[in-house]
């Protein structure tokens, strides 16, 4: 047996084949990106809408939260990373038993319940971004349906496919460092399709929308930001240098994503606003992820660049003149701030992944696998270059294909039970209207409220 420091001796409750550092380093992560969703999105999601949706909207983020977890240890998990039924999809199976829940992960050295915590907060937050596109009209009960319905069979085919290993996207060699594609492609593409199925907020809702608390807005903003040092940096499954080079890498692109956003705000708008780099920083967050640990600094530099600028004209520019972005009523601009962004940091992936730090990530020896284009001209290698970033293209393809259909057929469904959008009637109330409640109430006003007798009910008499 190995020598080890008396306070590393393995035993029952921590066996040879775990490293305590990378199961620590891993629950941590897991805890970042959980506070990511709550409290950071629930926050920010309640100080962004007007005043009347506040409630609602931190609502649908936190009953997102719960409901996928549920969900995910009953079947959710298997589905995406336990025995293959399809070369798309996993056996449906619950991770409720100590016997598997105690045994080494598939990937890294840690026991599969790290693992599952760890993967379920990727899950979770993907439909809380979902939930971005849709607050302002949504019905609550619709809500309620959509979201173990798109995780059972959305997001489970695109992180079997992409993160497996027996996922045919993972085989081919695809590179997805945290969630680009498996996360925030197929949210901004979902919750525009969603969008569409649902319909617009009222007309007045449309025209202005305004954050009813900045401040709790940039609380929520602070905490998606900072909470995804965890995201990206628990991407390795260890604590190792990759994860280090994935921390910086994202921290280096989201800033200069919001320097780029901020300043072409004030070349265009001649004003800055806190709005306009809040929506900077997500860009940037969301397009290096697919990329944070494979790629130089520099290029990070580059990736932040592009991610402030496409996204901004995009959404600023391109959003008042395209037809179909008209019409369809994207509430937070998810399809720009997660699907264009992801878009853009996968293809990039394709152009500028080091081969180098690609294979300590994939921990492969073949100069064949996970090069990027750029790398690959450079090398003398363009072959594999042009293949990785064909493959690269079509986990794109693939991602978007996937969610238009799916949420589509899923919305479609829910609507035949409930309606997906509230009436004209509910919408010009908002909260008060659906949940019986007020986001700021002052002293007394409660006495207002139609719920006054449920209140009454938990001893707030």
């Amino acid at each position: 047996m190995a020598q080890y420091p008396a306070n590393l001796l393995p035993d029952e409750a921590s066996p040879e084949w775990m490293n305590k550092g990378d199961n620590a380093w891993q629950l941590t992560a897991a805890t970042l990106v959980g506070l990511q969703s709550v409290p950071g999105l629930v926050i920010l999601y309640g100080g962004i809408v007007k005043k009347k949706w506040a409630v609602n909207s931190a609502f649908m983020a936190l009953y997102a939260f719960a409901s996928v977890l549920v969900c995910w240890v009953a079947w959710g998990y298997r589905m995406s990373f336990g025995d293959k039924m399809v070369p798309f999809w996993g056996v449906p199976n619950t991770t409720l038993d100590q016997k598997f829940l105690l045994q080494k992960a598939f990937l890294g050295s840690f026991p599969n319940a790290t693992m599952v915590f760890f993967q379920f907060v990727f899950a979770a937050i993907t439909l809380i971004l979902i939930a971005g596109a849709l607050l302002g009209r949504m019905n609550f009960y619709a809500w309620m349906m959509f979201v173990p319905l798109w995780l059972t069979f959305c997001y489970t085919i695109s992180a079997f496919s992409i993160w497996c290993p027996d996922g045919w996207l993972a085989k081919m060699g695809v590179i997805d460092f945290a969630g680009g594609y498996v996360i925030h492609v197929a949210a901004g593409v979902a919750g525009f399709t969603a969008a569409y199925w649902v319909g617009p907020r009222s007309t007045r809702d449309r025209e202005a929308f305004c954050p009813n608390n900045i401040m709790s807005m940039l609380t929520g903003a602070g905490l998606l930001w900072m909470g995804w040092t965890g995201f990206n940096g628990g991407a390795p499954f260890s604590a190792s240098t990759v994860a280090s080079l994935a921390v910086l890498n994202t921290h280096i692109c989201t800033a200069t994503s919001l320097l780029t956003w901020l300043t072409l705000d004030i070349i265009v708008f001649k004003k800055p606003t806190v709005f306009g780099v809040t929506q900077g920083i997500i860009t940037g967050l969301v397009c290096i992820t697919p990329a944070a640990g494979v790629v130089q600094g520099w290029a990070a530099i580059i990736m932040g660049i592009l991610s402030g600028s496409i996204p901004w004209f995009t959404m600023m520019i391109l959003q008042k003149k395209c037809t179909i972005l008209k019409k369809v009523d994207d509430t937070l601009g998810v399809l720009h701030t997660h699907a264009v962004a992801g878009i853009l940091g996968g293809v990039l992936t394709g152009l500028l992944a080091e081969p180098k730090l690609a294979r300590l990530f994939y921990l492969v020896a073949e100069w064949e696998h996970y090069t990027g284009l750029f790398y690959g001209l450079k090398n003398g290698n363009a072959a594999a270059g042009a293949r990785q970033l064909g493959v690269q293209v079509l986990g794109v393809v693939f991602v978007i294909c996937l969610n238009v259909f799916v949420t589509s057929v899923i919305c479609l469904l829910i609507r035949v039970v409930v309606p997906l959008r509230l009436s004209d009637e509910i919408i010009e109330k908002g909260d008060e209207s659906v949940h019986g409640e007020e986001a700021y109430a002052l002293y007394g006003d409660g006495e207002r409220h139609e719920s006054k007798k449920q209140f009454n009910a938990y001893g707030f008499a």
